[in-house]
């Protein structure tokens, strides 16, 4: 931190950095949602200007699946990113270590 208490250039820099792949990621979510729920659910020669029913209600059920598969795939890899940062301390390994009974891990 800076002496002042705010953020260093660096911080700020590498701030900016994680902002930016977190919205390239979000707008890569995005068109692949877009992509897949378009593939899936409108035909492929346009009989109406306007969405029927089914197509509708395809989307409605298409997003709302990607959508839960997206949060429980962050999720898992959340949950394993902070398992792998906790083994990192040492008394958090050594006392999986000692639950384990010093063997390793299949």
């Amino acid at each position: 931190m800076a002496a002042k208490g705010g953020p260093t250039n660096l911080e700020k820099e590498q701030m900016f950095g994680m902002a930016e792949k977190e919205m390239e990621y979000r707008v890569e979510l995005f068109n692949k949602l877009t992509q897949t729920c378009f593939d899936k659910c409108i035909e492929k020669r346009y009989k109406e200007a306007e969405l029927n029913m089914g197509e509708n209600s395809c989307i409605d059920r298409c997003v709302s699946k990607y959508w839960q598969a997206s949060l429980l795939i962050q999720f898992f890899f959340v949950d394993s990113f902070m398992n792998i940062q906790l083994l990192k301390i040492p008394w958090v390994t050594n006392l999986v270590g000692q639950m384990l009974g010093n063997r390793p891990q299949m």
